[in-house]
Formats: structure tokens, C-alpha cells, sequence
């Protein structure tokens, strides 16, 4: 199996060392290691990686992000416990990278009804998610806020993985030539 690529942005050191310490005490080791609100997720980030020459225009192009995470849930479908991130403006970084990488196809969750999220912890058949869900309600209280001023590359090497970052863009900055 192939690397996935996702673009997203970073909490600052705080606020991820808050979500690394929970991940921890609860035993979870899941590919959402690096804590990360994706802004974009693999369609259109393909392993040729002829994607990369567009990022750089649309991070230069996007002001700062301001998130607000909010009181953690779980999707109803019970395949993450997640902090949802009230953010317009990743929801516009979203729509930018769409319009620039204009994938062949896109997923349903695509589009400017995209939910930004961060993923606690993947469901998995032995975690109980209520019991995870109520330590989550006790450690992140809302809302916590950040501005993310870099889009993230992150990379999955396959299956079994944890997506890492690679390389980043200033957002508001000047493009490289």
C-alpha cells in the first residue's frame, strides 16, 4: 500500500502537548499521532507529488488561520473522537486548495460543507468510546484558541502508520520562486 498526504495546520506547543499527554494516559496509538486540523485530505495528493509546485501560492495567498476547538464528540458512525474546530477560515484554506488542485475526484466530505475537526483518538473495536468521550469532556474544556499561521504537509508511509509532517508554508507569506 501507497503514502497518504493530507495538508493541515498545527495547535502551537501547548495545546498539542495537552492532546499528546491525553493520547498517552489513555493508551491510544492511532495515525493521528500529530495532533492537526486537516485542511485537506488526499484527493488530489497524490504520490507523484506534482501537487507540491501548488501549495505554495495558495499558503501565500491565505491570511493566518484563527481555530476555535471546541467540546469534544464523537462522529456518529463511532470512527473518531474528535475536537471540532470552528474556523471559517479553514474551511476557506479548504476551498483554495480544492479550486487549486481540482482533484479527479473528490470525497463526500469535501466542499464548503467540510467539517474541520482534530482527531483525539480513531475508534477502534476495543476502546470504549464513552468512557473516552467523558475523559476528553474533563481535559479540554472550551474553547481553546490558536491562529495557525503554516499550512502542514503531512505524510503516512502506509497501513499501520502515523502521518508526520514534512514540510510547511508561512500562510500570508511570500511564495518561494
Amino acid at each position: 500500500m501507497s503514502a497518504s498526504h493530507l495538508l493541515a495546520l498545527r495547535p502551537p506547543p501547548d495545546i498539542e502537548a495537552r492532546i499528546v499527554a491525553f493520547r498517552e494516559a489513555h493508551g491510544v496509538r492511532d495515525s493521528a499521532a500529530v495532533p492537526h486540523v486537516t485542511v485537506k485530505a488526499r484527493s488530489g495528493l497524490d504520490n507523484d507529488l506534482r501537487w507540491l509546485d501548488l501549495i505554495p501560492a495558495v499558503a501565500a495567498a491565505t491570511p493566518p488561520v484563527p481555530v476555535e476547538l471546541l467540546a469534544p464528540r464523537v462522529f456518529p458512525n463511532g470512527s473518531a473522537l474528535y475536537l471540532p474546530a470552528r474556523s471559517p477560515g479553514a474551511v476557506r484554506l479548504h476551498l483554495a486548495l480544492l479550486d487549486a488542485l481540482r482533484p479527479t475526484r473528490r470525497f463526500g466530505y469535501e466542499g464548503p460543507h467540510m467539517t474541520p475537526h482534530l482527531t483525539l483518538a480513531l475508534g477502534r473495536r476495543d476502546m470504549n468510546m464513552d468512557a473516552l468521550l467523558d475523559a476528553a469532556r474533563q481535559a479540554f474544556p472550551p474553547p481553546l484558541t490558536f491562529t495557525a499561521t503554516e499550512l502542514v504537509w503531512m505524510r503516512k508511509p502506509g497501513p499501520g502508520g502515523a502521518y508526520r509532517p514534512v514540510q510547511s508554508w508561512t500562510l500570508g507569506g511570500t511564495p518561494d520562486p
